[in-house]
């Protein structure tokens, strides 16, 4: 920190937490409006441009005048019940323009904005209503679904709070909790298909939860669920740090195929390349310019036809990665959570997550019966700070099967 030109981005920051926080409020803005769209009939492409049309209006209200970088960190996607990665359908491919969503469809969507290369996603998985029902009650196995992918993630969060962080008594008592190692990535992922056993539903594989650094959604450390294919994660969730926490549940085995369909979510990576078409070069420029290393889709791009030319050698060269468009093997419908958390010495923040479901709204016969996991999804995420502590609701046990506890989903997420 030698330089007056360096910038300390970590959470120490208090500007850097503001512009997450920022960041944070402008994603949850958007989510709630793109929900509010998602209703039978709607075409999926339409609802992905107006998102991200808000997206770019909300950014353009603060840091007015500053030299400021700021955009979009995640393009807005809105994914079909048996998708598993983020689909996002281009205004050229006609058939896919056309795609439209379905009553009873479980939709995942998610989007991000970022300031100053500080970037905060969120995903959220609906229910859609049919066009004659605003206050439909949901039954059956999406119902054990959305009971399943809420607790998952509860469970999942509490999973990453540092040993001893939030312990009470003597200080002997609290030495003693922060000696304890931190779950294993074997246990997490031991933990959270217990949960998904109890509803009958399977973990999707390599479901990832990564490190955020400043312009990095993929940090060096990572905690994957189910992992398959040879891979594992890296690291524990430290004091200081900020992630984007993942949960993926499926009705099918969990397991995940290629779709046949085009790549249309791409992002930047660090390789370098010479590329030898003026097309390709021509693309990579806008990329760098307009999206950094942020995830984008090609329907951002200026001329979305030339853009689809120009990503060819980009990603053959290795200097953008490509998403490959996947979905559930058995083609049953898969939920995914996306939030993003500070981890402070106060315990977790979550900065943008989606808003707690109303579980009396989908009947399940189903519940957690698991001691141990019943006993961890009864600790706060957080330790009460002054007046915020006192607008805090009791939490409900998870073992009831209609309710949700609170979760901390209010702390201070959006001040």
């Amino acid at each position: 920190m030698s330089e007056n030109t360096e910038v300390d981005y970590t959470i120490n920051n208090p500007d850097t937490l503001t512009k997450y926080k920022t960041a944070a409020q402008i994603s949850h803005k958007v989510l709630e409006a793109v929900t509010g769209w998602c209703v039978e009939g709607a075409k999926i492409l339409e609802l992905c441009q107006k998102g991200d049309q808000l997206l770019e209006e909300e950014l353009g209200k603060v840091y007015k005048g500053k030299k400021v970088p700021k955009g979009i960190s995640h393009p807005t996607t809105i994914s079909p019940s048996s998708h598993v990665t983020p689909y996002t359908p281009l205004v050229s491919d006609k058939e896919e323009a056309e795609t439209t969503i379905k009553a009873g469809e479980v939709i995942k969507i998610q989007l991000g904005a970022q300031i100053d290369g500080l970037g905060t996603i969120v995903g959220d998985t609906i229910v859609v209503p049919s066009k004659d029902s605003t206050d439909q009650v949901v039954e059956g196995r999406v119902a054990d679904l959305i009971h399943a992918t809420y607790y998952a993630n509860e469970l999942l969060l509490r999973l990453m709070i540092p040993p001893g962080l939030l312990a009470s008594g003597t200080e002997e008592e609290k030495q003693k909790a922060a000696a304890e190692k931190p779950p294993t990535q074997a246990k997490i992922s031991s933990l959270i298909e217990k949960v998904a056993k109890a509803y009958d539903v399977s973990v999707v594989e390599n479901t990832t939860s990564w490190l955020f650094e400043h312009n990095e959604i993929e940090g060096n450390k990572k905690i994957i669920l189910s992992p398959s294919g040879g891979v594992k994660g890296e690291g524990t969730p430290e004091v200081g740090e900020v992630w984007g926490v993942e949960v993926g549940l499926s009705l099918g085995s969990g397991k995940v195929k290629t779709l046949p369909l085009r790549p249309t979510l791409h992002r930047r990576t660090t390789t370098t390349y010479i590329l030898k078409r003026p097309s390709s070069r021509q693309t990579l420029s806008e990329i760098q310019k307009k999206f950094g290393t942020f995830p984008f889709s090609l329907r951002q791009l200026d001329d979305e036809k030339a853009g689809k030319v120009g990503i060819v050698e980009c990603v053959r060269g290795g200097v953008v990665r490509q998403y490959e468009p996947s979905g559930d093997a058995d083609n049953q419908p898969v939920s995914r959570l996306l939030t993003t958390i500070a981890i402070t010495k106060n315990g977790i923040t979550r900065l943008a997550a989606g808003p707690t479901p109303d579980l009396s709204k989908f009947k399940t016969d189903k519940k957690i019966e698991d001691e141990e996991i019943l006993k961890i999804l009864e600790q706060p995420l957080a330790r009460s700070t002054g007046s915020k502590g006192k607008n805090k609701k009791k939490k409900k046990k998870p073992a009831k099967k209609a309710e949700g506890e609170d979760g901390n989903n209010g702390e201070s997420d959006e001040e």
